[in-house]
Parts: C-alpha cells; structure tokens; sequence
C-alpha cells in the first residue's frame, strides 16, 4: 500500500512538475502541505503543571461550568527592565524596582503620565514584552506563590487597539470564537445559551447582530468594541484580565460604561489589572487599587480613592476641593517642561516623593489574603480545563469554521468588491479603447504584445495591492487568535484560499469579457476560455504573493511600499522588454519566478498561435509563430504556464506559512535577580498611621503651608499647587 501511494506520487510529480527543478520543487512542496495537512492542533497557550496532569489529568475530564473563576493572587517585586542603546552605549530604564500585588475581587489601575512605563509593567505581568536583544528585564513574579514560567492559569489580555474581522456581525464573532476556542460545547443550543449570557453580561444585547464595521463601513462603537474585546477573552473564564488603556478613543460616557464592565469583573471573583493614563473623576472612584509610576519607578501602591490623597498630604500636597483626584495626582508626578527653574522644581519633587515611597516597601503595602482550600481545588479545576484543551486538535472542523468566517469576511466586503469591480471593467474599457479592433497589419504585432503586457502587469497589480492592503492587519487577529491556542496555521492559509476562489475569479473574468471583443483578440471562444484562466490563475498568484509581503513586514504601510517594488522586478524581466535569452547570467533565474512572464507567455502563445499577419516584404512576420520566435517562446505551451503559475502559487502559500511560523510574537523571559534573598511583600492595607511611623511627618494640621515636611535623608520641594485650582 505504502509502494503503492509512493509511486501514484512519483507520477503525479513527474506529470505535473515536468523534470530538473520542476520536480524537485513540487516534490518538496507536496511533502510540506501533506505535514501541514497532518499537523496536530495548537498547544495550548499556558504551561500545564506536570505534577497535576498526572494527579487530576483525564481525557475525559469536563471543563469548570461558565461563570466559575480560579482566584489569582499575583505579586512582583524588583521588577526592572532596562533597553540598551548600542550605538550611545547607554541603558535607559523603563522600570525600576517596581513592586506590587494584585488580588481577586479587585480592580487595579496602573496610573502615570505619558512614557512612565504604565504598558511596559502590564506586559511584564501579562507575560507579552516583546522580546529584544537590546532588553534586559529581571525581577520576580509570583502566582499564587508559584513562579510566573510554571503557571497554569488562564489569562486574558485586551489590547489597546480592538481588532476584528469587520464583516462579521457581534453575534457571530463570539459564536465562532466560541467554537473555535471551547469545542466542548457541541450543541448548538448550549452554544447559544453560552454567547447570549456573554452578551447580556457585557451589555451588547443591542448591538448583537449589528456589523463590527470599520474605516469603509460604519458599525460598532468604540464602547462597544472594546467591550467585545473582553467578551472575546472571556470565552476562557481567566482568571486574571489585562487591559491596556481601555478608554483610550472613547468619550467619557463610553469609557464608563467599559470601567463599570471591568469592576463588574472584578467583583466577579476576576483579577483585573488596567493601565490608564487619567481618568475621570467617576472612573478613578471605580478603582479598588492603584500604582502610580513616573519615569519607570514607584510613587504610590496601594488602596485608592482616598488613600493617595491621604499619604501624599502628609508631604503637604493636598488636593484642592471640587478637583478630580485622578487630574491631582496625574500632575503632581509630572515633569512640568514649561521653563528650566520648572523642570527642575517638578523633578526634584519626584525624585523626593520616590524615595519616601521606597522606604516604604519594607512594610506592608495592600490586603492580599490567599484561601488554600479554595486553590487546592482550583488547581483541579485548571488541570482538567487543559485536559479538555488537548481534544483541540480537530484539523477538519478547524478548517469548516475558518472557510465560513473567511466567506462571510470576503462576500460582504460590498465596498472592496464594488470598487475592484468598477475598476476591473474601467481597465478593460480603457485598455480596449486604446487597442480598439486590432486587425492583422504588421504593425498590430506590437500592438498585441503591448496590450498582452499591459493585461498581465493590470492583473498582477490589481491582486497584490488588494492583499497587502488588507493582509497585515489580519495577521495580527491571526496571530492573536494562535496565541490562543484557536487554530493552527494550516487550517486557515488552505480556508483563506479556497474562500477567495470565486471572488477573486470574479474580477480577471470581468476584465477579459469587457477587453477581449472590444481589442478583438483570437477571436474563438475557446481561445478567450484560455485568456480568462491564464490572468485568473495570474490573479491568484499574485494574491499568494501579497500575503508572503504581508507576512514579511511589520505594517500595512511598509506591505504597500514593498510588494510593487518587488512586482517592478518580475515586470522588467516580464519577456516583453528584456529577451530571455540576452538576460545576464546573474539574473537568468528572475524571469523563472516572475509571475508576469510566465502571464506573459502564456497569453502569448494563446494569442499568436494560428494567427496570419498581412505582409508585403520577404522579411516581415508571416504567422504568429514567427513573432513567438522573436520573444523566445517558439518552443513554449500554454500547459508549461499553467504549471509554472501553479509551481509560484505553491511557492508564496508555503513561504507565507514558514514566514508566519517564524515572525509569530516572542516574549521576553523574567529573568531571577543574582541577589532575592530579600523575602517577598506581605502585603496589607496601608493606612495613616503607618505613614506617619515610617516617614515621622507631622500631623496634617501642622504642616506648613510654605514648607513641606521631609523624609529622612530626602528633600522634598515646596508644596505643590494644582494647575488651575482656585
């Protein structure tokens, strides 16, 4: 059986691949896809604990109902992270011996002005630094006093900036992803139930089957969006929930209505972290705790509300009546760089303000209480949720899921389609003008082979800007949606492809309907089968090639620069302005991949051959397979184009897979202090009189109105007044 399908394939290589190169080329390229095709399902994102797989692990075992939540008690401490500058020779900081603690039932915010290292402390937290040779980061973090790498909790991590398929409606977003990311839920009906409770719960009942939308078609809010983003991350129950600047683009009703999602989570039983850069006074009352940091390091960690404007008026930097406390602390830990005598002023106030507070640290900051019960049986609760994880690996139903968001995606893109469309029909009637009823003079020769060029080169281009238009920003749902553990690569490069057929078929088709009557080409139907199939398959390769452009660079903007200067190449050696034959030695392998030429050829040889041309000289071209001579294409068939454009096809899908596999996000690892003898933070409510024991400052009332009380050893500037306070 093996020697059977061995050879069945050493026939189809041969019979497709012609020989040399050819076969060795499909031959790698059919064992890659059969070990994509084969490949098992994602690993799961978080690390299991071997130790519990083998006590709780069972295949059989049955994920915790929805709504339960693992507690997660999170604490750090010297947490330092540092990007060094090789051409300076300097290190900056980016944190600086940051400690702190987070717990269950509360909502944390990371506060601070502009560039004070709010996002780079929730990415260390989160475990998403994106790594970098130039980055040193140390320091210790603790899960429910397990060390960060041997965690097995689940995390959610909302990003800044919300990024969804936008054809999709609300409804079906969640539902895909809930089929995507927890297969045990077979029935259609519990599925159901389950995305109408998440959508209830994050108050987007209104807008449940209303479009996501984008720039080109209104949809969702902002609000709305972003809290679609938890929705999405919920699907898990994780138990600690990250969220970067989560009002950020919202207006102030919005922004409220996402913090109220967020304390609601938190008082679910959630860990909910934040950064926010200042909030409004409603907002800033919604949080159980915050840190403040300036430049990298700690000014303040623990209880909110009142508590900072109680410890920072023992510095005699009291905040002004009817003023949000948010607006209060945000500038007094501000570098104001209106004049020199200023930026002095406001940095030697932080300078003090951090110093008072590292005295701190070797007291107790904030309440952190760990129940034991209820972890040791969590534990179990998150053993057999990654025992469920492991049935993921279902390559089939993967795929279906992903074919039908991609159809549903490309079908409903009426602006994009209309717009292809109305310039597909446009090129051809323009090009079609210009060329209009060519007959069979001397002079059409050129005629035909400049409007076969322009076809091909129209074709080609029309494909690649489309894709490297609209394929970097997707990738960064795909890679998001893989960190997740969703889907492996296969699954989607192979849906992507065949959910684009008839779409992407449809504009070449319209294009030669409208160009071949008017230019009046070979006229036979079946040679205008073989002009549409040859600028189709064209069009498709051309879309693989825009999707390893896409893969290749970070942007949308470095895709567009990119993708027509590398098509520029494949023109110039597209065997209409440079023979084949008087290429340089160096450059001879361009025109073998240049999709344009094997475009070119075909519709050439589709064109010339058979063709009788008017002549009066001995020397003039007779038959069009005289003028497939002069190009060097004598010898070719159009079944060598079909398979060479099928050879480049292949070639950019398995590329953009390998690109895809290589470029996915690296993380920078916590590295373990060389000196942690020092024990980790216990970490209790801060109150006055703990203030008052460590830093021996006066009483309120005794504090000087011109003077501002000093720590031991620090000098603190004069008493801060609040800009625009009256």
């Amino acid at each position: 059986m093996v020697g059977f399908g061995g050879k069945k394939v050493r026939q189809m290589v041969v019979g497709f691949g012609g020989s040399g190169f050819g076969q060795v080329a499909i031959a790698v390229a059919v064992s890659f896809l059969v070990r994509v095709f084969s490949a098992p399902g994602p690993a799961l994102s978080p690390d299991n604990d071997p130790d519990d797989t083998q006590e709780n692990g069972s295949d059989d075992a049955e994920a915790p109902p929805a709504g339960k939540v693992t507690p997660v008690t999170i604490r750090w401490r010297n947490i330092n992270c540092c990007l060094s500058d090789k051409s300076s020779k300097s290190v900056r900081f980016l944190l600086r011996n940051v400690s702190g603690g987070a717990r269950p039932g509360r909502l944390l915010a990371i506060m601070g002005p502009s560039g004070s290292g709010k996002t780079t402390l929730l990415n260390v937290l989160a475990g998403q630094l994106t790594a970098s040779p130039r980055l040193h980061l140390s320091g210790v973090l603790e899960f429910n006093g397990k060390p960060a790498s041997k965690n097995a909790y689940k995390f959610a991590y909302v990003r800044q900036e919300d990024l969804f398929f936008s054809q999709l409606t609300v409804r079906e977003t969640l539902s895909l992803a809930t089929e995507l990311q927890l297969p045990n839920i077979s029935s259609a009906e519990e599925r159901d139930e389950f995305v109408n409770t998440l959508l209830f719960k994050l108050g987007l009942v209104s807008c449940a089957d209303t479009r996501v939308g984008d720039a080109k078609v209104r949809g969702i809010s902002g609000g709305e969006k972003k809290r679609l983003s938890l929705a999405c991350e919920l699907l898990a129950s994780p138990s600690v929930i990250f969220s970067d600047e989560p009002t950020t683009g919202l207006d102030a009703f919005q922004a409220e209505k996402v913090m109220e999602t967020l304390q609601q989570l938190a008082q679910d039983g959630h860990t909910v972290i934040c950064s926010i850069h200042q909030p409004r006074g409603s907002v800033y009352s919604k949080f159980d705790d915050i840190i403040l940091l300036t430049e990298g390091s700690l000014v303040y960690a623990g209880p909110a509300r009142h508590e900072p404007l109680t410890y920072f008026s023992k510095f005699g930097y009291q905040c002004p009546d009817h003023v949000n406390p948010a607006e209060f602390l945000a500038d007094l830990i501000s570098i104001d760089y209106s004049s020199a005598d200023s930026v002095y002023t406001s940095q030697k106030r932080i300078d003090g303000l951090i110093e008072s507070f590292s005295q701190l640290l070797s007291r107790d900051i904030y309440a952190t209480s760990i129940n034991v019960n209820d972890l040791s049986n969590s534990r179990k609760k998150i053993t057999q949720r990654v025992a469920v994880g492991k049935k993921k690996g279902i390559w089939w139903k993967q795929f279906w899921l992903l074919l039908k968001r991609a159809w549903m995606q490309a079908s409903r893109d009426a602006p994009t389609n209309k717009v292809r469309a109305r310039m597909s029909i446009a090129s051809a009637i323009i090009f079609g003008s210009v060329f209009w009823r060519m007959g069979n003079s001397q002079t059409s020769i050129q005629d035909r082979m400049g409007l076969l060029q322009v076809t091909a080169i129209n074709t080609a281009m029309a494909a690649l800007t489309k894709t490297v238009g609209v394929f970097p920003k997707e990738r960064a749902i795909v890679d998001r949606e893989r960190a997740k553990g969703s889907y492996s690569l296969g699954p989607y490069l192979f849906s992507k492809l065949l959910a684009e057929l008839p779409i992407g078929a449809a504009f070449p088709l319209m294009f030669g309907t409208v160009l071949y009557p008017m230019a009046r080409l070979h006229p036979t139907l079946q040679r205008f089968g073989k002009f549409c199939g040859i600028i189709t398959m064209e069009s498709f390769a051309a879309s693989a090639m825009g999707l390893t452009v896409g893969a290749m660079v970070p942007t949308t903007e470095a895709a567009m620069a990119v993708g027509p200067s590398l098509m520029t190449v494949f023109i110039v050696f597209g065997g209409y302005y440079v023979n084949p034959e008087n290429t340089p030695i160096i450059f001879r392998w361009i025109p073998n991949v240049s999709l344009i030429r094997w475009a070119f050829q075909g519709l050439s040889i589709n064109e010339f051959s058979g063709l009788q041309f008017d002549h009066q000289h001995s020397f003039d071209i007779q038959t069009g397979e005289q003028a497939l001579e002069r190009i060097s294409f004598g010898k070719s068939r159009i079944r060598d184009t079909v398979i060479a454009q099928n050879r480049i096809l292949l070639f950019w899908y398995c590329t953009t897979y390998l690109l895809l596999e290589k470029n996915k996000p690296k993380y920078q690892q916590l590295e373990t202090p060389i000196d942690d003898n020092e024990p980790l933070l216990k970490l209790e409510e801060l109150n006055s009189e703990q203030v008052d024991q460590t830093l021996e400052a006066p009483p309120v009332g005794q504090v000087d109105s011109n003077q501002a009380p000093e720590s031991p050893g620090v000098d603190l500037v004069g008493p801060f007044v609040l800009e625009g306070a009256k």
